[in-house]
């Protein structure tokens, strides 16, 4: 592409990406995926970098951040950032109204009406249309300068056109993460088993002041703008100055409303109540102005707040609720979280049918109790809580709640260290969810590679209980046919505290009725979330009869469903059947449903209950049963599978080292020490003294080393894995070594090099003794700067100090010219 070319393509893709920000960010209308929005993203960076000349400050891939802020330099606001007082009452509103009257001696007047945004308080500067500085309110005075940051936000303009911009002015609003990127992010973490973010105000105010803005543009933070400063703005009312903000494209959020008196900031409170829910972000309250400017300056301030302006709070909704259950969740660092199972309650605008109970303190602390009927709140949170019992509600015969003594997926015994709220269960070794994080990081691409057993494949094999550590991957070899049918998705099961398996309603009805389909059962589902599981039923049955779908037939089998559950009285979980009730029903008279039952409390499946009880049925039974269960293991997946473990076996040892999940051993460091052990006995037969005597091995890299290898399980994983085959030495031709001139540096290479590709580099950079780094870091000795090295990278390594030589010095540092 020559530069014509490419400046053609540059614009094109610009407007285009510019495009789908705004679809995103404001109006939540997104006409392509994340992974097509990224490709456009990465075609406009790589132009640019190969036609740097052509690179716009304003393009948007100026968004994708790469700073590093050690400090944030602390900035004094030139106009002080109010906080403002608070009303709970329509009482207190008219009573705010009548301070206004008596301030201005009249009634007329304006209110401008706002949401009150949960976020984090932003001023943003701009000169000359360009944004140049951006600062967190902190404590009114003086904030923070998070400008780095701030710019990675891709509904923030960068620079402001048109006429009548002012040379200088300032925009305030309010910086957030969007309800749904904040589950986002929390499934990530607990995904990888970390701690999850409490909110998503706490999540959004966390970001900002992260260092590295790279990370902080990976977050999707979202902004909402409400108030404009400057000395030759031309308005003389707020909403005119709202006006403004939006003609020059800035996010502002369509929920507010101008209003004539305090009857109608009454009736826009009242009107928000419940829509509010409806938004993407948190709010709390109303925010309610004094339209007019010199109005304001009439009416002045009080020592904290402005008399022309106040807050109108919404109290936290509660609801009342029936606790029908708690159930206890298995982390991957093997913490134990329980939840409370609660008959459905509209609250917030949702229907909540569970509430988080976090730890053992939080029960006893509650007192509660079987059967209690309890208070949710949702208020700031995303997930509901208990807040209290109603001691009212509570039955003579009440049983106060026992915690679990043992892992509800393992059956291991629980420990709580004396300092910690959390039980934990210590199987690291077996517990299911625990294998599962470790098994991940084995099969990841940048260890082992084998892309074709993804964590829902991997999750079925463990509670299934094909595999329990790396080794047992390379079994499954011998096993294809032991796979075939094996159910793949555990999203449709429950485990009750007993260890008792429950499996959705709408799986059970699917699989009970005939010539229904499964979207029509979700859909009627969706719209009855508000009624108890018996009720939804006898409202199922009522469905039935207007589809008239063999309707004597699926209304018995929904008839035998409700008696049943009432015969056996089990644990009650909103939106789940036990399912040794339904299989009961098609199995009662071949087996005893005691013994359907205890297979249910040792199975993770349907189809591993149906392996234990081994019964012979026949094709019909067969035919419904298979409607109980998940997606399953076919002769192609198999196949695939069979081929990504055999591919493996050729990865270099490196790889392997890395991937068998020591502790504090990264990528880097798993190179480091195969290329200078050579195999894995050395490396496990090393002393403390010779692992120190290596550049970048320390104290606690040692020490996770020691216990490592200290372990027998560990060992045998090894001496398993090596009889598959997996390497456990440097191949030969790998370690000829060609000087040490570079001995102990740590180094990167970035841009196009002439005399190397992008792994001869590698090769080279080891084969004189150095290691290769894949990023900047301050760790680096030096980067090799070749054509056309990335800004970004240049930049932070110019921050951290990191020298830079041409291809050429480093030519002669190894001695090749």
């Amino acid at each position: 592409m020559n530069p014509q070319e490419a400046e053609k393509r540059i614009a094109q893709l610009s407007q285009e990406i510019n495009h789908h920000n705004t679809l995103y960010y404001q109006q939540s209308n997104p006409e392509i995926s994340d992974f097509e929005f990224d490709k456009l993203l990465e075609e406009l960076i790589q132009l640019e970098t190969s036609f740097p000349d052509l690179l716009d400050p304003d393009s948007p891939s100026q968004r994708v951040g790469g700073t590093i802020t050690k400090d944030f330099q602390t900035v004094v606001h030139s106009t002080r950032m109010l906080s403002l007082g608070n009303t709970y009452s329509k009482e207190e509103l008219l009573a705010f109204d009548e301070r206004v009257v008596k301030g201005l001696g009249h009634t007329d007047y304006e209110y401008f009406c706002e949401m009150k945004f949960d976020g984090v308080a932003i001023s943003l500067i701009y000169e000359n249309g360009r944004f140049v500085r951006a600062v967190t309110r902190g404590d009114g005075y003086r904030g923070d300068d998070v400008t780095a940051n701030v710019r990675t936000i891709r509904n923030i303009p960068l620079h402001i056109k048109g006429e009548g911009v002012p040379a200088r002015f300032e925009v305030r609003g309010e910086i957030f993460l969007p309800l749904k990127e904040f589950l986002k992010i929390n499934a990530e973490r607990e995904e990888a088993g970390d701690a999850l973010l409490a909110n998503p105000r706490n999540a959004a105010s966390g970001t900002l002041k992260m260092q590295d803005s790279s990370i902080v543009a990976k977050r999707r933070l979202n902004c909402y703008f409400y108030q404009l400063l400057g000395d030759e703005i031309g308005v003389e009312t707020h909403s005119d100055a709202i006006s403004l903000l939006e003609k020059w494209e800035f996010n502002v959020s369509q929920t507010y409303r101008k209003v004539g008196n305090i009857q109608e900031v009454i009736q826009y409170i009242e009107d928000w109540k419940e829509n509010r829910f409806t938004l993407p972000v948190d709010t709390d309250g109303v925010v309610l102005k004094v339209n007019n400017y010199d109005q304001r300056e009439e009416l002045g301030f009080t020592a904290k707040n402005p008399r022309w302006a106040i807050a109108y709070k919404y109290k936290a909704e509660s609801a009342e609720s029936e606790l029908l259950s708690i159930t206890y969740q298995v982390g991957r660092t093997g913490a134990i979280t329980p939840v409370a199972n609660l008959s459905p309650v509209s609250l917030a605008g949702t229907t909540v049918k569970r509430a988080s109970l976090h730890n053992a303190n939080e029960i006893e602390r509650l007192d509660l109790h079987e059967g209690d009927f309890v208070f949710v709140e949702k208020g700031g949170e995303i997930i509901p809580k208990i807040t209290a019992v109603n001691p009212d509600k509570r039955q003579a015969n009440a049983k106060p709640i026992s915690y679990i003594t043992h892992c509800p997926e393992c059956g291991t015994e629980l420990e709580r260290k004396e300092s910690e709220a959390k039980h934990y269960c210590p199987n690291a070794e077996s517990c299911p969810p625990q294998v599962l994080g470790r098994i991940e990081h084995f099969v990841h691409k940048r260890a082992m590679d084998i892309d074709s057993m993804g964590t829902e494949r991997i999750r079925a094999l463990i509670d299934q209980s094909f595999i329990s550590n790396p080794a047992d991957i390379y079994e499954l070899e011998s096993k294809k046919d032991e796979l075939l049918g094996l159910e793949m998705s555990q999203g449709q099961y429950e485990t009750e505290g007993d260890g008792l398996l429950y499996i959705t309603l709408e799986k059970a009805l699917f699989a009970l009725t005939e010539q229904i389909s499964f979207r029509q059962i979700h859909d009627f589902l969706l719209e009855q979330a508000e009624l108890p599981l018996l009720e939804t039923l006898r409202a199922f049955q009522e469905q039935i009869r207007i589809w008239k779908k063999k309707t004597a037939s699926n209304v018995g089998m929904v008839e035998y469903l409700i008696n049943h559950l009432k015969d056996h009285n089990l644990p009650k979980l909103e939106d789940y059947v036990p399912v040794a009730v339904v299989l009961e029903i098609f199995l009662g008279r071949r087996i005893a449903f005691e013994t359907i039952l205890q297979a249910s409390k040792l199975e993770g499946t349907v189809h591993g209950i149906l392996l234990k009880l081994n019964l012979d049925l026949s094709q019909e039974v067969t035919d419904r049963i298979k409607k109980l269960k998940a997606n399953t293991f076919q002769d192609g997946v198999i196949s695939n599978m069979m081929e990504g473990i055999a591919a493996s076996k050729n990865q270099p040892f490196e790889k392997v080292l890395f991937a068998l999940g020591i502790r504090n051993i990264g990528e880097n460091t798993a190179q480091l020490l195969a290329r200078h052990f050579g195999t894995i006995e050395k490396l496990e037969s090393a002393t403390s003294e010779q692992l120190l005597a290596i550049n970048g091995v320390g104290e606690t890299l040692v020490l996770s080393i020691k216990d490592f290898f200290a372990q027998e399980e560990n060992r045998e994983v090894i001496r398993r894995l090596k009889g598959y085959g997996l390497q456990f030495e440097i191949e030969q031709n790998d370690t000829r070594q060609l000087g040490n001139s570079l001995e102990g540096k740590r180094i990167l290479a970035s841009g196009k090099l002439v005399h190397f590709k992008r792994d001869e580099i590698k090769d080279a950079v080891i084969a004189h003794g150095g290691q290769y780094i894949s990023s900047v870091s301050k760790n680096l000795d030096f980067i090799i700067e070749g054509e056309d090295m990335g800004p970004s990278k240049k930049e932070k390594a110019q921050k951290l100090g990191v020298p830079m030589i041409s291809e050429e010095e480093f030519l002669k540092i190894i001695g090749t010219v």
